[in-house]
């Protein structure tokens, strides 16, 4: 039962194949699929984006994403949004059997967007980008350090 009464709960069905380090994955219900290759130093030749690839270029487009959503419900308009996310992953857990934890030790979010919001408007919009997007909370929750550094532009209109 969703949160919200105008919320509903989204499901997802995801079919995958492969062999070694190599998968193609389809998603059930659209023409798209998606092609991923374990990085390099797990054994992949570099043919498609190793799944770290995809889930860090997630984290950046489900912040753009967001960013839409809550601009929308304030009334928001945003100009254009680029993003560089920077990783650390120890590898070795998931290479080498180590103890300890195998996900990402530190994530930083670099994001300039154009608005034409004050700076204590930014602030709070940025804060309930934080809050609403699932990726960012997945990362938070799962004890990585997670650094978001927002830029405000002034918004280009045409």
């Amino acid at each position: 039962m969703p949160l919200h009464a105008k919320g509903s709960v989204l499901t997802f069905d995801l079919h995958a194949k492969g062999e070694g380090v190599l998968q193609e994955i389809s998603i059930e219900g659209s023409s798209h699929s998606i092609r991923a290759e374990g990085h390099p130093a797990f054994g992949g030749t570099d043919s498609a984006p190793s799944p770290l690839d995809y889930v860090l270029g997630a984290f950046v487009s489900c912040n753009q994403v967001t960013s839409k959503i809550v601009a929308l419900g304030r009334g928001i308009v945003l100009g254009e949004f680029t993003g560089r996310l920077e990783a650390e992953l120890d590898n070795s857990v998931l290479v080498f059997g180590a103890d300890g934890n195998s996900n990402f030790s530190k994530v930083t979010l670099t994001a300039e967007i154009e608005t034409e919001l004050d700076d204590a408007a930014f602030d709070d919009f940025v804060a309930e980008v934080t809050r609403r997007c699932p990726l960012t909370q997945l990362f938070v929750r799962a004890g990585v350090e997670v650094t978001t550094n927002w830029t405000n532009h002034a918004l280009v209109r045409a």
